[in-house]
């Protein structure tokens, strides 16, 4: 393989997975940014804090070296059950993501999503990227330009109203399937009266879907907490179509992937992850997936974090 294909360590520079997502099933990451690259600094990404906080739009890696590396994968029998444009910060910051988009159409059938937090939907050539995948999962999860702030600490430039208009504007030009996740976080933006404030705007994006999402993994802020299963039920009600509760994963493991060292560390630097989920990534049993973790712990590759709901492994930095 070229180098622009791989990194030094044999595993893939700008793909990873398949992971399990909560969401979307057995799905390959396609990263177009360098680590936390973002508009955002959420306290609650399970991906880190934001070091490069910009929308400054451009090619940040190679167009041509991403697609060599899914023709490589590919050919070396990948398969998952969607393609994710997403990964380690925003990707419509890449100023030509639309273009991967419609590569990796030309080149096999599996369906594609587009996994943004909206900020930049504002701009026509975002929204006219945006159409090519075959999912675009907004995100929405505040009702002014003060929680706006406050919940996703939005870069100084970007302005909420602009936004709500630019995810209208996509529904209006956009025919396939908008998916919209609304992240929660506990005494932040769970108070019924605000979250049914963003139910009022979701309304007039109008999405296939509407997904409640609290803290799950490993937050970027440890303050960030969780909502509870009975709340978020309770909250879901006030948005329609009624929203859907996401957190925790229960999809089937990937058979036949190959869980190398190299490929589990790219994966749990872009995100946390249990045991179970390393294993239902590769396809490997309970003990085999603990003997994996263990060696990469031992190694000082992957350091672990305790939760209330199990053991997260992360990349040391």
């Amino acid at each position: 393989m070229s180098t622009s294909q791989h990194d030094s360590q044999g595993g893939y520079r700008y793909l990873f997975g398949p992971v399990p997502s909560r969401r979307l099933g057995r799905s390959q990451g396609v990263d177009l940014v360098p680590v936390k690259t973002c508009t955002f600094n959420c306290p609650f990404c399970e991906v880190g804090l934001t070091t490069v906080h910009t929308t400054e739009r451009r090619e940040y890696v190679p167009v041509d070296d991403v697609l060599a590396e899914f023709d490589a994968w590919l050919a070396a029998g990948g398969e998952a059950d969607i393609i994710t444009v997403a990964g380690s910060g925003e990707p419509t910051l890449h100023s030509r993501f639309g273009d991967i988009l419609v590569g990796i159409k030309d080149r096999c059938d599996i369906p594609t999503a587009l996994l943004t937090n909206s900020s930049l939907m504002h701009l026509p050539e975002v929204r006219a990227g945006a159409a090519h995948a075959s999912i675009v999962k907004v995100s929405l999860s505040a009702w002014d330009q003060a929680s706006f702030e406050r919940v996703n600490h939005a870069h100084p430039s970007l302005s909420f109203e602009s936004m709500i208009e630019g995810l209208r504007a996509l529904r209006g030009v956009y025919s396939a399937r908008i998916w919209m996740e609304v992240f929660l976080m506990a005494g932040v933006n769970d108070d019924p009266s605000d979250v049914a404030k963003i139910a009022e705007l979701a309304k007039g994006v109008r999405p296939d879907r509407v997904q409640l999402n609290t803290v799950v993994r490993p937050p970027a802020d440890g303050l960030a907490g969780a909502v509870t299963p009975e709340a978020l039920q309770k909250l879901a009600g006030l948005f329609e179509p009624r929203a859907e509760l996401i957190a925790g994963f229960h999809g089937e493991p990937c058979r036949g992937a190959v869980a190398a060292e190299t490929e589990s560390v790219n994966m749990l630097a872009r995100r946390p992850c249990t045991a179970a989920d390393v294993a239902a990534s590769f396809g490997l049993s309970e003990a085999e997936s603990g003997a994996l973790l263990k060696s990469l712990y031992e190694s000082g590759r992957v350091v672990t974090e305790a939760r209330e709901d199990g053991i997260y492994y992360l990349a040391k930095s």
